[in-house]
């Protein structure tokens, strides 16, 4: 930190909030703290640099915009001070060439031991962990299902009321103010509790430690820009400690990721061939006690391969992320990934094992709740591919469904659908019913997952699977880069490792059928019939089949590609709401009551989802005075700065970076 003093000159405060300095390396540099007019006649007025909009002078005056006030001019001006604070915006450095003994490595372990406890608690937070670390059913609602899940359509919540935690949710975009914000927890954790780590000084003994959290704090600095826009991402990342914060673009934090992804890889790298047995010893107890993730149950801590495989993977999916919005750039960093190697095998997949924390997977808690059944468009998906997941991993409903006297004109809804009679999704949009028995409330009565295979078979919260791998690099092969491979390869390979099973789990239903599945050459043509007839029949929007035709067209094949890793991604929503933004695949059934929003989204084709009945964000929500400042003063300018400067919105329709509006080829 460092005082900064000027003479007069303009400032636009772009340049003083998120830009920093005017001359180059501005966006280095933020400036906090008071600027004083001095008039000759000994006269001064103060602003704080919170309440200042922009200050300049002309030949004859100064003047000065602030929040409260309209533009105020000072004339026979002496000078004007800055009482500034210059706060340095970098990357955290990676000094891993520093020669460091194994016994201070250890001592540096011991002595940080509790904030390394912290920081295992804010990895946990990715899947849904509480703030004490351990896995969270309510915290993996309040970032999954509630929200994302049903964007994209895996599920839908059958009832509208929460009295306990006080909130209606209306439909599927409902703008609902009680869990709206609720995807940002993970990153908020990172933000409390990783980014003091990051920043102590006795990280630094522990270099690639330090290179694992900053990889993560970015993984989740790039989960959380893809769901709501520009984040705070320097001031949180240096634990800047001020009361108003900076939003910064989406396209410079995927940059300032990449740059600390790099890094992180060559500080692995070095550690390989450098560093003694005896410190690699205690780099292995470190990861294994406080980073809490793993690739397998047997697995060598010490060897931070995997890593690399990981950040490289990382790196990828950003790539693709930018491919239409940067093409030449996202080819590059798609190439430098796989030259350096991803992840290839089950063995390097990351993510978390619930039956390692010593409890089952958070959805089986929120099933015994009632609080999602299956959404009709994915069920019916999948009906219509004779996917492997029908034959086990789903039941039929559990209770007798009749006619609702309210059913539309033109439903084929029988009279009565008998109990355990049909595989039955939930329209999303649809009018929730009221209650979470079925007794009282018709909807909790359809299709879920069969909780007793679910829980047996040990599914693991992955923050990245060897399948979503491969369907990058078939998309990256699909648009002429070298991924090491043909699109059909990593096609193929993506649907064989698709499975949410654990690996080591002896129970995997789904291997049995794979060969059968791969040679799916038309969908069946399965239409969704809602028994209560609520809803007008729908016809299916599946047209692809699964089997590989190299003589399909380039977007024929970007949606079996994008189609089948929606389905590898279950029940990870995040990256599959990506790609249904950036590329309109999987086709899906349209949203309904799209009115509940914040009236941006539309209706759109009735037939299938069309680009205006996506929701593209989730806009930020906040009643806190400061942060509704910040989000005026540079989250919205940043918004629009991403999208070249077109007018910005706060909205659920706003585009962000990577989400052009344009064909994808």
């Amino acid at each position: 930190m460092k005082k900064k003093t000027s003479t007069i000159f303009t400032l636009a405060l772009a340049a003083m909030l998120g830009m920093g300095a005017i001359e180059a390396n501005a966006q280095q540099t933020r400036y906090k703290g008071t600027v004083t007019i001095h008039q000759k006649d000994g006269t001064k007025t103060s602003i704080n640099e919170s309440d200042l909009r922009q200050i300049g002078n002309t030949e004859d005056c100064v003047y000065a915009v602030t929040k409260q006030i309209q533009p105020q001019k000072y004339t026979d001006v002496d000078h004007v001070s800055f009482d500034w604070i210059a706060h340095e915006v970098e990357s955290i450095s990676l000094n891993y060439k520093r020669d460091i003994s194994a016994d201070e490595l250890k001592q540096a372990v011991k002595d940080m031991r509790t904030q390394l406890e912290n920081a295992q608690r804010a990895i946990s937070s990715l899947r849904g962990s509480s703030i004490y670390g351990e896995l969270s059913a309510h915290m993996y609602q309040f970032q999954n299902t509630l929200g994302p899940d049903c964007y994209v359509q895996y599920f839908c919540v059958p009832h509208s009321d929460f009295p306990y935690s006080n909130f209606e949710l209306r439909s599927t975009y409902d703008l609902c103010k009680g869990f709206i914000g609720g995807p940002s927890a993970g990153f908020s954790r990172m933000k409390y509790d990783m980014a003091p780590t990051l920043n102590a000084e006795k990280i630094d003994y522990m270099p690639e430690i330090k290179a694992i959290y900053l990889t993560l704090f970015n993984y989740a600095a790039i989960e959380n820009v893809d769901l709501f826009g520009p984040l705070t991402y320097y001031d949180y990342k240096e634990n800047f400690d001020g009361l108003s914060f900076v939003y910064d673009r989406v396209k410079d934090i995927y940059y300032q990721a990449k740059a600390d992804i790099d890094a992180a890889i060559e500080c692995f790298k070095y550690y390989k061939d450098h560093r003694s047995e005896a410190y690699k010893k205690w780099i292995g107890i470190a990861t294994g006690n406080y980073v809490g993730l793993r690739s397998s149950y047997d697995i060598d801590y010490s060897d931070l391969s995997v890593w690399i495989r990981f950040a490289n993977s990382l790196k990828l999916r950003m790539a693709i992320h930018m491919s239409k919005v940067e093409p030449a750039t996202a080819k590059q960093w798609a190439e430098e990934a796989v030259a350096g190697g991803v992840i290839e095998n089950t063995t390097d997949e990351i993510g978390l094992f619930p039956y390692l924390f010593g409890v089952s997977h958070p959805l089986i808690e929120i099933m015994g709740w009632n609080d999602i059944v299956m959404g009709a468009s994915f069920i019916n998906l999948l009906q219509n591919l004779d996917h492997p997941y029908m034959k086990y991993l789903f039941t039929k409903n559990s209770i007798a469904l009749e006619k609702s006297k309210q059913a539309v004109s033109g439903t084929s809804a029988s009279a009565v659908t008998p109990k355990g009679s049909v595989y039955v999704g939930m329209r999303n949009g649809v009018t929730p019913g009221i209650g979470q028995t079925a007794d009282a409330n018709p909807y909790v009565g359809y299709s879920m997952l069969d909780r007793t295979y679910f829980a047996e078979c040990n599914p693991p919260l992955y923050l990245m699977k060897v399948s979503e791998v491969n369907f990058l690099r078939a998309e990256g092969a699909l648009r002429g880069w070298n991924m090491g491979g043909t699109a059909q390869s990593f096609y193929e390979q993506g649907i064989r490792t698709a499975y949410l099973e654990d690996r080591n789990s002896p129970i995997k239903e789904y291997v049995n059928y794979i060969d059968d599945y791969l040679n799916v050459d038309a969908p069946k043509g399965i239409a969704y019939v809602d028994p209560q007839g609520l809803t007008p029949d729908m016809p299916s929007v599946t047209k692809i089949g699964v089997k590989w035709n190299e003589g399909d067209s380039k977007e024929t094949k970007l949606e079996k590609i994008i189609t089948q890793k929606y389905i590898a991604s279950f029940p990870y929503s995040y990256e599959s709401w990506v790609d249904l933004r950036r590329t309109g695949y999987p086709k899906l059934f349209p949203i309904l009551h799209p009115e509940h929003s914040d009236g941006t989204i539309k209706f759109g084709d009735p037939k299938v989802q069309t680009a205006d009945n996506i929701m593209r964000r989730i806009p930020w929500v906040s009643d806190d005075p400061q942060t509704k400042e910040d989000i005026k003063a540079t989250g919205i300018p940043a918004l629009s700065e991403d999208t070249n400067n077109k007018p910005a919105t706060d909205t659920q329709m706003q585009r962000l970076w990577w989400d052009v509006d344009a064909p994808n080829f």
